[in-house]
């Protein structure tokens, strides 16, 4: 009878946060998982922990979903990335910290070198049918309101994955516990450099 292959050890957490010397930045598509995954993570290694989302609402003092119908995408996407900037700055200056960025935050061009300069990008990448499941339970996705979501996120999809590929880790975002994914993402960072 064969022996049993022996167990993966799982990553040294403290290790990890003690080498990465930049922020995490999670990117990918609504529903991958970005904003729990990323508590998640930082809990796990001991770092900070904020969603850029919730950081330009509480400077805007207005929803996403306001911006977006009051002033556009065009004009979110720049607030974005200057807040993404700040963020970043600020989580330089001390402890770690995991960054969950929008859905869009990493299509732009002058947002995604910004991240790719000074942090490190982590794409949780999900597959079409887990991301439709996860956004019906939140109507508060601008985006979404523009016909059906599947349709809507299979577009997305397409159009955003060559510049999710750009992210030097990728993880496949999948039904089951949140923290199968953070290990994941610590077994990415262990071998990252």
């Amino acid at each position: 009878m064969p022996e049993p292959a022996p167990l993966a050890t799982a990553p040294d957490p403290s290790a990890i946060a003690r080498r990465i010397d930049r922020p995490l930045v999670l990117v990918g598509l609504m529903g991958a998982g970005k904003s729990t995954v990323g508590r998640r993570l930082a809990a796990t290694l001991g770092y900070g922990f904020v969603d850029a989302d919730e950081a330009i609402e509480q400077a805007a003092q207005i929803s996403v979903s306001e911006i977006f119908e009051t002033y556009g995408e065009a004009y979110f996407r720049s607030g974005e990335r200057r807040v993404i900037a700040r963020l970043i700055d600020e989580a330089g200056a001390g402890p770690g910290t995991v960054i969950a960025t929008g859905g869009g935050a990493f299509v732009d061009p002058a947002t995604r070198a910004l991240i790719l300069e000074r942090a490190i990008a982590i794409w949780l990448d999900g597959d079409l049918d887990t991301l439709v499941q996860r956004v019906s339970r939140r109507a508060t996705r601008p985006l979404l309101s523009q016909g059906d979501p599947r349709e809507v996120l299979a577009r997305l999809k397409a159009e955003r994955e060559p510049a999710y590929a750009q992210a030097p880790i990728r993880i496949p975002s999948q039904p089951g516990p949140h923290q199968r994914m953070v290990a994941a993402i610590l077994r990415e960072l262990e071998a990252w450099r």
